[in-house]
């Protein structure tokens, strides 16, 4: 039977990458932090010389050499750890850049991918914490390494003493290690479930004030934040779990550490008494063996470091080798505006059936709300074509043929909850600075009344989520946003739910006269939108029930009277 053990994992594949990438910064730093811990080893080596040129020798031409070698020392340690370390944080850090940009660039790709039910808070967990505790993975190595050159050149150092100090220092380094390598994988798995439960209670963060209004508003919020306390107790005792792990393994290394180094330490001693090696000898035993406790430490932490690394990247795989939900066409539609949707199932969608003219203005009044979200999002490619059953097409052709960018660029489907980012009114109208259209945006969806407001008018800075914003003002700008983009095709879903009546019967009357001439589809139940429209559509069950203007549909249907009269 075959296994799938030789199948390459996806988190291996990123530190080989992330290891390929700065060979050279390793190189270099590897060979500057070997050369440090060369020059500290030999700082306890050097002093021996010189209490055995003074004690026994008394040459004071040889103690002169050896205070020279000690000053020459000092200067390499001094000058090998600020250059190498220099080095290693600066690729570890420009690395951690090209993951976090990696990661961010999955999530803003026109297709949505399949990340096994991850949502932005987690990717954001993912593209920050995970991202940095990757590329640690570039200054492990190098350390490493420069840890096990400074217990070599103990381990010889020792060795030309006795041979019994050499060796004893390589079988307590292995027998360290061996022991604290199984610890490690112990760390990994519990660091990787920490990590996990971390990012799920960021995401109920992220859910959290995004929904806080709505929640406050059907008295929600108490249930949703024991939510999250839940989640979030969750994620302490994990985090607690993977502390005492950690806490186990630093004691148990310290101890197995200092155990080697009095070991080395009494064994020196025994020698020196049975004059087997020199009151010099014995001096730099001693000083080895205080001295090897920090790169053993350094040395016997690294497998622990390791595993944390392997455990973000294998996090950091889950978001950049999952395959696109859909596979886009590489078409692109044909100028104008028509819009068909042709039996369409999804949700709570069943056959839903119309067509758009080009350049008109029509409204959608769906009754359920979750039949309105479910329409937004088929519109606005959110779901892959071939997850709904029948067809939607633009300018006659089916959007499963055509590209996601191009779909986008022709037809712009605005959210009821579009999203303010952080920086000004203007930035956020227009954020590629293209648009020829933000003054007449501004104007028809009533934003002028903000711009006045600040001296800096359109320069006004906007907080992160707009929350130096109200949320009718919010709404507002996210509606000159759509505006401004002038798509030769417009979707908006209740674009006005947040602002007073009067506000509501401008802002109506200038989408229609903004956008006369181009096709506009406004899924809402504002009795201003639906008067203004050419067409109305009423949405109920998931199906097409009726179609009039609004003012006929008043007039001699009792059901959309109740549903959008106010």
């Amino acid at each position: 039977m075959k296994t799938d053990t030789q199948r390459p994992r996806p988190g291996a594949a990123i530190l080989r990458t992330a290891l390929r990438r700065n060979i050279g910064a390793m190189i270099a730093g590897t060979v500057l932090m070997g050369l440090y811990q060369a020059a500290e080893t030999a700082f306890p080596i050097a002093l021996g010389m010189i209490v055995e040129h003074t004690m026994q020798d008394r040459s004071l031409p040889s103690l002169g050499v050896s205070i020279g070698a000690l000053a020459v020392i000092i200067t390499t340690v001094s000058l090998s750890w600020r250059f190498g370390m220099r080095v290693l944080q600066k690729a570890n850090t420009t690395e951690a850049h090209r993951w976090r940009v990696r990661v961010a660039a999955c999530g803003l790709q026109p297709v949505a991918r399949d990340v096994d039910g991850l949502k932005s808070g987690e990717i954001l967990t993912i593209a920050t914490e995970d991202a940095d505790q990757t590329a640690d993975i570039i200054e492990v190595v190098p350390l490493l390494i420069s840890s096990l050159v400074a217990v070599s050149v103990a381990a010889v150092a020792l060795s030309l003493a006795d041979l019994r100090l050499g060796l004893l220092v390589v079988v307590g380094t292995v027998a360290i290690l061996s022991v604290l390598a199984v610890m490690s994988k112990r760390i990994g798995a519990s660091t990787q479930e920490q990590q996990a439960k971390v990012a799920r209670a960021g995401a109920k963060v992220a859910d959290l004030i995004i929904g806080l209004r709505p929640l406050h508003g059907f008295g929600g919020n108490h249930a949703a934040f024991g939510s999250y306390r839940k989640v979030s107790t969750d994620a302490k005792r994990q985090a607690v779990t993977v502390a005492r792990v950690n806490g186990r393994y630093a004691g148990t290394a310290l101890a197995l550490n200092a155990v080697l180094a009095a070991a080395v330490s009494l064994t020196a001693g025994w020698l020196a008494f049975e004059d087997r090696i020199t009151i010099g000898e014995l001096v730099m035993a001693v000083g080895l063996a205080q001295f090897i406790m920090e790169p053993l430490k350094m040395f016997s932490e690294m497998p622990k470091y390791v595993m944390i690394a392997r455990a973000s990247a294998e996090r950091m795989a889950l978001v950049l080798s999952a395959p696109p939900v859909a596979t886009p066409g590489p078409g692109r539609p044909e100028p104008g505006g028509t819009l068909e949707v042709d039996c369409v199932r999804h949700g709570t969608l069943r056959e839903l059936k119309f067509t758009v003219n080009a350049g008109e203005f029509l409204a959608i009044a769906a009754y359920q709300p979750r039949a309105a979200a479910d329409l937004a999002a088929v519109l606005a490619v959110n779901v892959a074509p071939h997850a709904y059953g029948g067809v939607v097409r633009i300018g006659g052709q089916e959007i499963a043929e055509l590209s996601v960018e191009a779909v986008r660029e022709h037809m712009l489907v605005n959210p009821y909850d579009g999203e303010i980012f952080a920086g000004t009114l203007r930035t956020n109208i227009d954020p590629s600075g293209t648009s020829r259209t933000v003054e007449e945006a501004v104007e028809a969806s009533m934003l002028t009344d903000v711009v006045a407001l600040h001296r800096e008018g359109l320069d006004y800075a906007v907080r992160d989520r707009g929350a130096n914003l109200s949320g009718g003002q919010r709404q507002r700008l996210s509606l000159a946003r759509a505006l401004a983009a002038d798509t030769e095709v417009l979707v908006l879903h209740d674009p006005t739910t947040a602002v007073d009546a009067v506000t509501e019967q401008l802002i109506a009357r200038n989408i229609a006269k903004l956008r006369r001439g181009r096709t506009t589809v406004v899924i809402t139940s504002s009795p201003p939108l639906l008067d203004a429209a050419d067409r109305v559509l009423v949405l109920d069950e998931g199906v097409i029930t009726a179609e009039d203007t609004h003012r006929n549909l008043l007039a001699r249907d009792e059901a959309y009277c109740l549903a959008v009269a106010r």
